[in-house]
């Protein structure tokens, strides 16, 4: 089901918590919202449709990427400043994001997967794993 974006800067700077089993509706519903939203995003964290849960919906490489309970195990030294928008914020900000990041986490099986990610998609889950810490570009 498609769900509100959440704007709220208090809620949004909360740290969320691990996802289970059981939080599988909020995956379908983060598709859902984030497919809605295609014209003007690229990814979501489940803090974003109100759910404090690490769980992260992405486009990624031009299909539709979930990460539940992802963890970061490795960066590249080197990184870029972009300019990064947010639903949930209104304009843009600058950010720092590793060139590349290799991250771990479960998949819509709660199969354990490890991917490495490379110029903007590490940026896309970078700035959706900063969600889960509350922490806003």
């Amino acid at each position: 089901m498609v769900k509100e974006i959440m704007r709220d800067p208090v809620f949004l700077g909360v740290s969320s918590e691990e996802a289970t089993q059981e939080d599988m509706q909020t995956v379908t519903d983060l598709l859902d919202t984030l497919k809605a939203n295609s014209d003007r995003c690229v990814g979501m964290a489940a803090n974003m449709i109100g759910v404090r849960k690490t769980i992260l919906a992405a486009l990624i490489g031009g299909k539709y990427k979930v990460m539940i309970n992802p963890q970061m195990i490795g960066h590249s030294a080197d990184f870029t400043e972009e300019e990064e928008g947010c639903l949930s914020l209104t304009g843009t900000r600058k950010a720092k994001r590793y060139r590349m990041i290799t991250v771990e986490y479960l998949d819509m099986e709660f199969k354990k997967k490890r991917s490495t990610f490379r110029g903007f998609d590490a940026q896309i889950v970078q700035h959706e794993m900063d969600h889960f810490r509350g922490v806003l570009i």
